[in-house]
């Protein structure tokens, strides 16, 4: 049974015989992808889509752009990264945030406790090609209380509503 199979139907088999479907066009005047193998799945346009995977402009032109404040990551500028690569490529970019998380962990004498990296997939308009969006990486990093300077505000305006509010009469 395949996934999304609905009791043990397999897509491409005749449901009455159990036989393979056999397309009958040649592969000369076939405009639809048959099981025989006479054009390829990517190649063929999908109805309702302006084109076919293998020439869709918007896929040939889309750009990758890094929109952090982080200067030492990749993709500060716009670059093209085909569809095929771009999962890999954005997990690889989304990685680079949070191993500059530990490093400045690291450096301020702080701790990561959460790093979480989320890929975004959208469907291209033009095709129909599901493709790799973009990518978020979330890191909460925890510094210790000596050196954090909003600690230390905190500290100072709690002593100061505290002056003053114990006062010891018998003395």
């Amino acid at each position: 049974m395949t996934i999304g199979g609905i009791g043990g139907y397999q897509p491409y088999q005749s449901v009455y015989t159990g036989a393979a479907r056999k397309s009958a066009q040649t592969p000369e005047n076939s405009s639809v992808s048959g099981v025989d193998g006479s054009a390829d799945p990517d190649e063929v346009k999908k109805p309702g889509r302006k084109s076919s995977p293998a020439e869709c402009e918007t896929c040939k032109n889309r750009k990758y752009q890094d929109g952090s404040d982080e200067n030492n990551v990749s993709f500060k500028s716009a670059s093209h990264i085909s569809p095929e690569s771009a999962a890999s490529k954005v997990r690889a970019h989304e990685n680079e945030h949070v191993s500059n998380a530990y490093k400045k962990a690291a450096e301020d004498d702080g701790k990561v406790l959460n790093a979480s990296v989320s890929i975004k997939t959208s469907i291209c308009p033009e095709c129909g090609r599901t493709y790799v969006s973009g990518g978020l990486t979330r890191t909460s990093i925890k510094y210790s209380n000596e050196d954090n300077p909003y600690t230390q505000n905190q500290k100072a305006l709690d002593a100061l509503g505290t002056r003053g509010a114990n006062i010891d009469y018998a003395a």
